[in-house]
């Protein structure tokens, strides 16, 4: 009993000597750790000592600052090089295993002593085994968070890559990978007085998450099919999970506004190739980029088509999981109706779509050629579908058709008018007059011709009168 009493003292004494620390300070291996004197002291302190450890003969001098400036470092390299001494407060740059213990801020000014003890424990966070460096969706995802030799009751959570917490009091997380894994998880830890936050990176491949599902041309732009891999991801990293295939596959839409149901095959990827290069199948007309090193494995073309409408999939076909990235391409369009040959005074209607009503997050915004008459136009809202009751000649040139969503240009469409002016009374009589004078001339050169030929037989008609005339002589006056 006299054993246990005497052991249940030394533990509430090292508890007491512990738990007296002045300030905890939480931190990872490798962080830079700022140990900040308190600023009520420095003002009238002469000196300032740092140490670590508790006790002597364990305690080492880190060094000293006095008022006048003057600065001194410990001889001991595993710390020289480690530690910087400001104003006020030590510095240790990447912080190793053994720098995580009991730090001793003295302040002397004449007879007076001062002390203030930090507390600086380690913070791990990790992927467990059987979590590689690079995961594909629906494999295991798992993470531990810990405080190492912490007396402090500590509270652990954790946060995902969009900040949503997972669990109140969750050290470790079990869980099937998604897309939405990727990126900065943050593991926190909580006491009475302060909170730390420790990040780890966790990798989930996924194809070319930032870029929208949805993209716009027209026959007037630049058509872009996007798709790609994180630039930190290498094509070895990707192999080395099984790669078998990697393809582009266009499924086109159909005129009732559905998509066919076979897909038309564009691209494929050599995999045994060093450097990896494509191999074209059915182009339509578009090529890939060059950058396919960097994870750059988009389709472009100087132009779109109205063709082109449809459903592009970029696919990355594993033994266990295919990740396919799918892009739903719109292509702006405008149609001229009688056409784009037009005479001055004429109705023309003029359709900007995409082969299908817009849906409602979708604007159109008509932009005619500068000094046109329609330039009223340019107040919101803009009609689809323009009517025109009459056009004139100072309406021709380019007009302009763009796509926004919100305030952001998608596309737009540019369609070129030529109006020829209106013929007037005078030239329709000058026309119709020339025609008259140049009928008339054709009807007397006519009967000129046939007089002429009138005369010709008559004069022949007189000059032969027998039925056998002589070969010499007959034709003597």
């Amino acid at each position: 009993m006299k054993i246990l009493t005497q052991s249940v003292l030394v533990l509430i004494a090292v508890f007491i000597s512990t738990s007296g620390a002045d300030e905890v300070v939480y931190a990872q291996l490798g962080e830079k750790v700022f140990l900040k004197s308190p600023s009520s002291y420095n003002a009238t302190a002469h000196y300032i000592y740092w140490f670590f450890g508790k006790q002597e003969p364990s305690r080492i001098q880190l060094g000293w600052r006095n008022i006048m400036g003057g600065v001194g470092k410990t001889d001991d390299e595993s710390w020289k090089t480690k530690i910087t001494l400001s104003e006020n407060s030590l510095i240790i740059d990447g912080i190793e295993e053994k720098h995580f213990g009991t730090y001793i801020c003295e302040l002397k000014s004449g007879g007076e002593k001062e002390a203030f003890t930090y507390e600086l424990f380690q913070v791990n966070v990790k992927m467990n085994m059987g979590s590689p460096s690079l995961l594909l969706p629906g494999e295991s995802l798992s993470l531990d968070c810990s405080v190492k030799a912490s007396y402090r009751m500590t509270k652990i959570h954790w946060l995902n890559p969009s900040g949503e917490s997972i669990g109140s009091n969750q050290k470790a997380i079990i869980k099937t990978a998604t897309s939405k894994d990727n990126g900065q998880w943050t593991c926190v830890v909580r006491d009475n007085q302060k909170e730390y936050q420790a990040k780890i990176s966790v990798t989930v491949l996924d194809l070319d998450p930032a870029s929208s599902l949805f993209q716009y041309s027209s026959k007037s732009s630049h058509l872009t099919i996007p798709c790609s891999i994180p630039l930190h991801i290498s094509w070895d990293q990707i192999k080395a999970k099984g790669l078998k295939e990697v393809n582009w596959q266009f499924f086109p839409k159909l005129p009732s506004g559905g998509n066919s149901d076979g897909p038309q095959q564009l691209f494929s990827l050599y995999l045994d190739q060093v450097p990896l290069t494509w191999k074209a199948n059915r182009t339509r007309g578009l090529s890939t980029e060059p950058d396919l090193q960097k994870g750059k494995l988009s389709l472009v073309r100087k132009q779109g088509r109205e063709g082109d409408r449809g459903d592009y999939v970029c696919s990355f076909k594993f033994p266990k999981v295919t990740l396919n990235k799918t892009v739903h391409l719109e292509v702006l369009q405008i149609i001229s109706s009688p056409g784009t040959n037009l005479i001055s005074g004429q109705q023309v209607n003029l359709t900007c779509s995409l082969g299908h009503p817009l849906p409602s997050d979708l604007q159109v915004k008509w932009l005619p050629p500068e000094g046109s008459s329609q330039l009223s136009l340019q107040s919101d809202p803009h009609p689809v579908h323009l009517s025109i009751p009459e056009i004139w000649t100072e309406d021709s040139g380019n007009w302009e058709c763009s796509l926004w969503q919100g305030g952001r240009k998608l596309t737009s469409d540019v369609i070129t008018l030529k109006i020829e002016p209106k013929l007037s009374v005078w030239m329709l009589v000058i026309i119709c007059s020339a025609a008259v004078i140049v009928i008339l001339l054709l009807i007397v050169v006519f009967f000129l011709y046939r007089r002429r030929q009138r005369r010709m037989r008559h004069l022949r008609h007189r000059l032969c009168q027998c039925k056998s005339p002589k070969s010499k002589g007959f034709y003597r006056s």
